[in-house]
């Protein structure tokens, strides 16, 4: 049995614009291509981890997001043992392509695809004959599930023919295709998980631009008021996610023939990207809002400001009054 390991990282492109290309292998050639989504391939290469020959093909989506497509045989991706040392060499796999701040900090996808041409009798009674292996091994657990969780882990199936099938998890799929015809699904795959990986982007750069407002607004006291400079750059950023948000939105919209369509729903579907959006349009929301504080607060602050100001000059011009009053009063005694 084949795995295709898929990683997915943040990864700016270097300014070079090579030729773009566009996602092949789709079944029955979708009426549409995926939108606006820059697809450049970076490369291909072979390594040895423990003992196992890994064939890795990199691309850049957008000029944002790296995603690898890593290939390696098993014998029985069910058994224990051969589950210790998959994870060893997913985790050699991360640790080569991936920094060590986004290891860290959590802001990488990846993704398991188990990868198998024929399934005897029939798809699905394969899929009921080793159910239990299969959930085990979709979420990379070597405890034992009960069935409630392994009839939730192995319910997202779609069937391009009877002797295709193609299952979903969150963490996880199976697709089953004879003469290896995998590459579709695989491609549709690899476009959630971007799509996820775009999303939590986004949201820790709102989060982030909240916690600089936080921080120069509201926690040190002693800070100065906000400036046109400050604002300005806040409301600059502001309208920088708000665009990307809609070039990410975009990128959903997929339709093509009647398979492709429904596969992506699924795959929508397992990975919340529904939910990621509401909770993105809320902050969104919420941060114009904060803004539009801000810039009233600053507005008020700079009327009152020139209202003293004028205030001051009044009282100035009249004791410069009062000062000639009593200077030409004094000189009129003095004659």
């Amino acid at each position: 049995m084949e795995i295709c390991y898929l990683i997915a990282f943040p990864d700016i492109d270097d300014g070079i614009v090579p030729a773009k290309e566009t996602f092949k292998g789709l079944k029955d050639a979708p009426y549409f291509q995926p939108v606006d989504i820059d697809l450049v391939t970076l490369g291909e290469e072979t390594v040895v981890i423990e003992g196992y020959a890994v064939s890795a093909a990199r691309q850049r989506y957008d000029g944002r997001v790296q995603m690898i497509e890593c290939r390696f045989d098993l014998k029985d991706p069910f058994a224990s043992s051969v589950l210790q040392v998959r994870a060893k060499i997913q985790s050699a796999l991360q640790s080569r392509y991936v920094s060590e701040t986004y290891r860290q900090n959590g802001l990488f996808e990846d993704y398991t695809i188990l990868l198998l041409q024929t399934a005897k009798p029939t798809p699905e009674k394969w899929i009921e004959k080793n159910a239990a292996a299969l959930a085990k091994f979709i979420r990379s657990q070597r405890e034992t599930l009960d069935k409630a969780e392994i009839a939730e882990i192995l319910m997202s199936r779609t069937q391009y023919s009877a002797a295709e099938l193609t299952l979903v998890d969150w963490e996880g799929a199976v697709i089953i295709a004879p003469n290896a015809d995998f590459e579709s699904d695989i491609a549709l795959l690899k476009i959630g998980n971007y799509q996820l990986l775009r999303y939590r982007m986004l949201d820790q750069s709102i989060e982030t631009m909240l916690d600089k407002i936080n921080e120069t607004f509201f926690q040190n006291k002693r800070r100065p008021r906000a400036t046109r400079g400050i604002i300005r750059q806040i409301a600059e950023h502001r309208i920088e996610v708000m665009l990307d948000f809609e070039r990410a939105e975009q990128n959903m919209l997929l339709i093509g023939d009647w398979y492709t369509a429904k596969l992506y729903e699924v795959i929508h579907e397992e990975l919340y990207l529904k939910a990621w959006k509401e909770t993105l349009k809320n902050k969104l929301d919420n941060l114009e809002k904060i803004v539009e504080t801000i810039k009233d607060n600053f507005s008020t602050s700079w009327e009152g400001l020139m209202e003293r100001a004028e205030l001051v000059g009044w009282v100035l011009l009249l004791v410069g009054y009062l000062y000639l009053f009593f200077v030409d009063d004094l000189a009129s005694l003095a004659k």
